[in-house]
């Protein structure tokens, strides 16, 4: 299933999700991934899934929201991966424009050096930015990328988007205590990002388990001096730590559904509960994907979060 929810989001509302990448194919392996560990590092972009399956599935899905009356603000790309590994990106994103719900992308930026990366998102009625370091250290530390991407390419990739591009643009930086959220860095990283002139730019540390246990999220005075800073610059810093809720949508198929979305949404155990009474079901259901080895449960920060096991999905070669 490449197409889950409508999910709630913190930035663009109810999204309609679009997993167009394998399990974990990404070009970081960041300290801090809501995902686990990235199982296949890379920075060839190839062909993964049919553009025209996709765009079918999601026009069902879309007639079926609009007969039970469920609102979609917008189609996301957030697959378990980085998107822009897809190499038909952007004929899939031109082929959902006909549905005329605004398209969305959320991009680690690693590949927008490549000229068409930077037309594929071209496509995208919103675009989110990764700009965790301002420094290529400080970015080595933070995001762990393949030993083949360049820092300057990147950094100078973004300012060349962001010059031509003419839709709704944010960054985003997640902020790591002791890793990237001290004053010289943040001055730095306000810096660069002016020149950029994004609508939006998110600041966020962790709000559900890192890949690296010992990740070390800011506190919110350090969030308010990150704010500060980017704020002198002339930039419009919104901090992305609120819970998004619990209001997933019913898919008629509980499992499946639960799957869809922990692949890239790991769920709060009253989310879950929430979600289980909807479509009629109860927990017995996720405890038995937990014993099946399908779903995995961490407690972290005083909450309990299932998420899928991504890496057991990446060897039965599945969603």
């Amino acid at each position: 299933m490449q197409v889950f929810g409508p999910v709630p989001s913190r930035r663009l509302g109810r999204s309609l999700g679009i997993n167009h990448i394998p399990p974990k194919v990404c070009s970081y392996a960041c300290r801090y991934c809501q995902l686990g560990s990235t199982l296949n590092m890379s920075i060839d972009r190839r062909n993964f899934f049919e553009p025209s399956s996709i765009i079918a599935e999601v026009g069902r899905k879309l007639e079926e929201l609009r007969e039970s009356g469920d609102p979609v603000d917008y189609m996301a790309f957030v697959p378990d991966g980085e998107p822009t590994l897809d190499l038909r990106i952007g004929e899939l994103a031109r082929g959902l424009k006909g549905y005329g719900v605004p398209l969305a992308v959320i991009t680690n930026s690693s590949l927008i050096g490549d000229r068409e990366v930077r037309e594929d998102l071209m496509a995208f009625d919103w675009v989110s930015l990764k700009v965790d370091g301002a420094t290529e250290p400080v970015w080595r530390f933070v995001d762990r990328p393949h030993k083949g991407l360049s820092f300057d390419g990147i950094m100078e990739g973004l300012r060349a988007f962001s010059s031509d591009y003419r839709g709704h643009l944010e960054t985003e930086t997640m902020l790591l205590a002791g890793a990237n959220d001290q004053d010289d860095h943040l001055e730095a990283l306000a810096a660069f990002l002016s020149a950029l002139s994004p609508d939006v730019c998110r600041l966020s540390s962790p709000t559900r388990p890192p890949a690296c246990p010992d990740v070390a999220c800011v506190d919110e005075e350090r969030l308010a001096v990150a704010t500060a800073i980017l704020e002198s610059q002339g930039l419009n810093p919104m901090i992305l730590n609120a819970y998004e809720g619990d209001d997933f949508t019913r898919t008629g198929d509980a499992r499946e559904g639960l799957l869809s979305i922990m692949s890239v949404h790991p769920m709060k155990e009253a989310a879950v509960a929430r979600f289980l009474r909807e479509e009629g079901d109860d927990m017995a259901i996720v405890e038995e994907m937990v014993a099946s080895g399908d779903v995995t449960r961490t407690s972290w920060r005083g909450d309990v979060f299932y998420a899928r096991n991504l890496r057991k999905a990446n060897r039965e070669g599945g969603r």
